[in-house]
């Protein structure tokens, strides 16, 4: 039941970003109204210190945070599954030279690369994309590097290669399908660590720059307001809903899809 309701929730705010313009009441960006009002009918969640409606703004984060989250998700995914796959189908040198790669990125915190790497590219939403997924793709190497070893050694692949089929063949046809599993509930679960940590970019002016309308620098802005309640109370409830209802459904498609990995 609790992992129905997290699977709605999600829905729910994916039709949110793609229905954004239909659901939305004002433009994210117009200031006709007054200033730091409260939460009253017409602006369900008030208004900033320029007079938008903090409805409309989160409306249209929606629409900023979930698919550059899902960005970096998919773009990490991919990246780390080539490296990992490669790693763990050769070994040897091939795999020694890719794991130090991996452990050189493990050496540092990742919020702190992130925020270097951000830094150095300068502040906007791509280049905090491109050092969240920097940092994030040797997690998803690692584990697929000992999913491809744990498959190398199982009966089947060992049977198949035996047959001679070449190594992209035997990758995608005997090694991939045992890969994929697991690799759904890491993306999962990795896609409200991506969203947390590019909210935390935003906020800290690395990532999202004004006057676009995004969680985590809507949270920089109101932290000015500190006495204006709402006007981080409501995109922090926005990231906390998602985050939440991600990890659920992460772990409950974890004891669905790889029941090794559930904790007693």
């Amino acid at each position: 039941m609790v992992a129905l309701v997290a699977a709605g929730i999600v829905i729910a705010w994916i039709l949110v970003a793609l229905l954004t313009p239909l659901i939305a009441p004002y433009d994210p960006l117009a200031q006709g109204a007054s200033t730091l009002t409260n939460p009253a009918p017409g602006h369900l969640f008030g208004t900033d210190e320029l007079g938008r409606d903090v409805f409309s703004r989160v409306i249209w984060g929606a629409r900023v945070t979930i698919p550059y989250s899902i960005m970096v998700v998919v773009l990490s995914v991919s990246i780390g599954m080539v490296f990992g796959g490669v790693a763990g189908y050769f070994g040897r040198w091939v795999d020694g030279l890719i794991m130090r790669v991996v452990d050189f990125v493990f050496a540092f915190p990742s919020i702190i690369l992130a925020m270097a790497i951000a830094a150095a590219l300068g502040p906007s939403l791509r280049n905090a994309v491109i050092a969240i997924v920097v940092v994030s793709w040797p997690t998803y190497a690692r584990v697929v590097r000992s999913l491809v070893i744990s498959a190398m050694h199982s009966d089947f692949v060992t049977a198949a290669r035996l047959l001679g089929p070449s190594s992209i063949r035997a990758m995608a046809v005997d090694v991939l399908p045992n890969v994929l599993g697991p690799m759904v509930v890491y993306a999962t679960l990795g896609l409200g660590d991506a969203m947390l940590t590019l909210a935390g970019l935003s906020f800290l002016g690395l990532g999202s720059q004004p006057p676009t309308a995004e969680w985590g620098s809507m949270i920089s802005e109101a932290e000015q307001y500190y006495d204006h309640w709402w006007l981080a109370l409501f995109p922090g409830l926005a990231i906390v809903s998602v985050v939440f209802a991600l990890n659920i459904l992460g772990d409950r498609l974890r004891d669905l899809l790889d029941p090794r990995l559930e904790t007693a």
